[in-house]
């Protein structure tokens, strides 16, 4: 292998297991009850909606035209609307109902909460890995200019990534209180920058055309923008209420637009992600 993709693997490595951090913060605390998981659910929500149109639909825009971003990123939304059809997931039970776990009724929806909660947490592994490509890419993209360059995006990505571990991680803990569970799956969604690497050193200088490959993310922020809104709020809502959930979406929001923002200055000004 290619001494600089090597270097570029180990970097990404750095920046992508920081998702582990965000796990550890997670299952070193007791398991949330419900209140507290939809406040978090809120959080996570406002973490993905920031990364789905204030960065992936954003620089699909910046980079193929308001028109062409447009169609790509709505085109996510389109196509796994459709998949949600066909996906079978519990229905969410009011929590007053829930409250009841002295009775085989109460015990069966607590399942279905739990059931719901976990769809949740893979459908943000998904969306979070997705978004995690590009980010490998930039980090070969940026050792490719010098390895301090390429070191400072990995700890960039790496601070920015840690909010993504907890937002992978919290509704796994929940839902199956498995501590091993929640830490894994935060983990392997980390790797899709080193597959990102991959990705960009072996097939994106002779097949894939940088507008392809902007549209593709722009899709990306539409896939994950319809995952938040049909799976995270409506959680974040029956669990915390809508006002308390409405201000942790926001300060998810603004957690990860200061976490953009601070990976944006880290990046060299013809770079982006």
């Amino acid at each position: 292998m290619d001494p600089q993709v090597m270097v570029a693997l180990a970097l990404s490595l750095v920046g992508g297991l920081s998702t582990s951090i965000g796990a550890f913060f997670v299952i070193l605390n007791p398991a949330p009850n419900l209140k507290m998981l939809g406040l978090l659910q809120g959080f996570a929500a406002g973490l993905m909606l920031s990364i789905s149109f204030l960065d992936l639909a954003h620089n699909a825009m910046n980079s193929i035209g308001f028109l062409k971003g447009n169609l790509w990123f709505y085109a996510g939304v389109i196509l796994f609307g459709l998949v949600a059809n066909f996906i079978p997931e519990p229905t969410l039970v009011p929590k007053k109902d829930a409250a009841k776990p002295d009775d085989g009724a109460g015990k069966d929806m607590m399942k279905k909460h739990r059931r719901q909660v976990l769809y949740s947490g893979i459908v943000t592994a998904i969306g979070i890995s997705l978004h995690n490509f590009p980010e490998g890419m930039a980090v070969f993209l940026g050792s490719i200019k010098g390895l301090r360059v390429g070191l400072n995006l990995a700890l960039a990505i790496a601070l920015h990534n840690i909010p993504e571990g907890v937002a992978v991680a919290l509704p796994v803990y929940f839902a199956t209180e498995s501590k091993w569970q929640a830490f894994k799956l935060a983990t392997l969604s980390g790797f899709a920058e080193p597959l990102g690497v991959i990705l960009v050193a072996y097939l994106f200088p002779s097949k894939l055309s940088p507008e392809i490959l902007e549209g593709l993310l722009g899709s990306v922020g539409g896939v994950m923008a319809f995952l938040t809104l049909h799976e995270m709020l409506p959680l974040a809502f029956d669990y915390a209420g809508q006002k308390q959930a409405v201000k942790a979406v926001f300060l998810g929001m603004a957690a990860m637009s200061a976490s953009l923002y601070f990976l944006e200055i880290s990046l060299p000004k013809e770079m982006s992600l």
